[in-house]
């Protein structure tokens, strides 16, 4: 079966009767739960590395001076987008602690990225858009969740919406134009609160397919939490640019 074109209600029958060897299997509510769970916790354990690190970046000059004085900040820059693509190509090559580790320091790198916000934006500002990006983070990966919806059809439009937004961001660095950063966060926040209903139902639906065995679903949980760690940060820095109190 191509599974990532099937229906929602084709997979739920897939994943009843077949596991990834062919073989008859179960699974139960209890089991999804327990692998959800893990995925949560491995985002919220990349995000706490993130804020932590970001933090002792903003309370170190030392720090400030090394990495956004000097050429070491285009590697800080581009490392997290080569991390991810190594993460995502190889991730069935590698050991699971491997893949433990390259996420944690994906998010330590991610996290001296975002140093100077800390120094852009008011603390208050900050604890507060996070808080409102929690609660639309949470509803919005519920929703995916329990939904009997299929969302690949939503998820492929946000996806063409990401390149867009992508592009004009490009544009605009040349234009610098208030009104076009605007309607990017906007649309930012749109998308991103899609992409995440759409990452948590791919995340219900394709574990047990996907992966197989205790170290398997360990690199499995890590992917998922990959994806929403990537929605939730996005979700907040687009939210932030819109609601942020700057310095």
């Amino acid at each position: 079966m191509d599974f990532e074109r099937s229906t929602p209600r084709q997979r739920a029958e897939y994943v009843g009767s077949m596991d990834v060897r062919g073989t008859a299997t179960h699974v139960s509510t209890e089991d999804m739960r327990t692998y959800v769970q893990n995925v949560y916790a491995w985002m919220v354990g990349g995000l706490l590395t993130t804020a932590l690190t970001a933090a002792a970046v903003v309370n170190s000059e030392l720090m400030l001076a090394a990495i956004f004085g000097t050429p070491i900040r285009w590697v800080v820059l581009f490392a997290p987008l080569a991390m991810v693509w190594y993460l995502s190509a190889r991730i069935d090559r590698m050991q699971a602690s491997s893949a433990i580790g390259l996420f944690l320091a994906y998010s330590m790198v991610n996290g001296l990225c975002f140093g100077p916000i800390f120094l852009a934006y008011e603390l208050g500002s900050i604890a507060t858009v996070f808080a409102i990006t929690a609660g639309m983070f949470g509803l919005t990966a519920a929703y995916g969740y329990v939904t009997k919806r299929d969302l690949s059809g939503m998820g492929g439009f946000m996806t063409m919406g990401l390149f867009g937004i992508i592009l004009a961001m490009f544009v605009n660095w040349f234009l610098a134009s208030p009104a076009l950063d605007f309607a990017i966060s906007i649309i930012g926040v749109i998308v991103f609160t899609g992409l995440t209903a759409y990452d948590m139902q791919r995340i219900k639906e394709e574990h047990v397919v996907m992966y197989d065995g205790r170290t398997a679903a360990t690199k499995g949980a890590i992917m998922g939490a990959l994806r929403l760690y990537l929605d939730f940060i996005n979700m907040f820095l687009f939210l932030l640019r819109l609601l942020g109190d700057r310095r």
